[in-house]
């Protein structure tokens, strides 16, 4: 039974993370001019750094919601309190990271809930990268409240086009279904129609599986899209693309676009993060040095 559950870890999606897309349909609407929609910080201070600064570049005032897993490599007390006091300052919804730092007990592990193909090896790594992060967490208890009270989802409306923000896909906070290896399935292409027409919106935007995503589709005669970023807080697409977030506007972005689309007469782009690297390598390595858990699993990624 220990055996089964310990294999059940990091794989698992327990059932409080579902919401489905009607539960989005029913969810309060905001207004926003210009969203941006930041997935998979995973610590990088020096990228919030940044992200905050494009923000502030900007015409008008811009809406910063942080969709999961802003928290990861942040293990260290100082790093863990000042990014979650920053995040917390904006609009925000669960990770996984955040829904098990909350979370009584460990059975989820990190709540990644990885699909088959994934290594065990990786897994295991990532369920002990949760296990240190969580015991910081747990030093920082007006925080872990607030992170424990943090909703699944959130609805946005910029202009006439309806915004659905998720951390995994439209049904689960893990869901996987708006990953880069499982969006174009041909058997999920009935699903992903509903998943639209269920949750009366035009735009997903989500992260959660770590790779950028962006699919055009029509439902019912109109353009809709998924935009996942992948990763705000280190590169993607084998070192294309530094840290990327997603930015829905009236208005196109006054920043260099990495890949983008119109839905709704609305601007819905990915741009890059450039944060201060050299900064970033060096408070990585202050916590996760060669050999440890992270550098392991991520650290070829970070740099580039």
């Amino acid at each position: 039974m220990i055996e089964q559950a310990a294999a059940l870890a990091g794989r698992s999606c327990p059932l409080r993370y579902r919401y489905g897309p009607q539960a989005i349909a029913a969810a309060p609407q905001r207004a926003a001019d210009k969203l941006y929609v930041i997935g998979g910080l995973y610590g990088n201070l020096p990228a919030l750094d940044a992200i905050e600064q494009m923000a502030a570049r900007e015409a008008g005032p811009v809406t910063l919601c942080f969709n999961g897993d802003f928290n990861w490599f942040n293990v260290d007390d100082a790093g863990f309190r000042a990014l979650n006091q920053r995040v917390l300052q904006h609009e925000a919804i669960a990770g996984n990271v955040e829904a098990e730092l909350a979370a009584d007990g460990d059975a989820a592990g990190c709540g990644c809930a990885y699909p088959d193909h994934v290594d065990a090896a990786v897994v295991e790594r990532s369920n002990r990268i949760h296990a240190r992060l969580k015991a910081t967490a747990q030093c920082h208890a007006d925080l872990t409240a607030r992170l424990g009270s943090l909703p699944l989802f959130a609805r946005y409306d910029v202009g006439d086009c309806r915004v659905a923000v998720v951390h995994g896909d439209a049904e689960s906070l893990a869901g996987w279904r708006f990953g880069v290896d499982d969006i174009d399935k041909p058997d999920h292409a009935e699903w992903l129609q509903r998943a639209f027409e269920d949750a009366q919106v035009d735009v997903f935007a989500s992260t959660h599986t770590c790779e950028p995503v962006l699919k055009r589709l029509l439902v019912k005669g109109s353009c809709a899209a998924v935009i996942n970023n992948g990763a705000a807080g280190m590169p993607n697409a084998g070192g294309k693309y530094p840290g990327l977030i997603t930015r829905i506007g009236l208005a196109p972005s006054p920043h260099p676009v990495a890949y983008g689309t119109q839905i709704a007469g609305v601007f819905v782009d990915a741009l890059p993060v450039a944060c201060d690297q050299e900064r970033w390598t060096r408070m990585f390595l202050a916590n996760w040095p060669e050999q440890s858990d992270a550098h392991v699993s991520y650290f070829s990624r970070i740099e580039g």
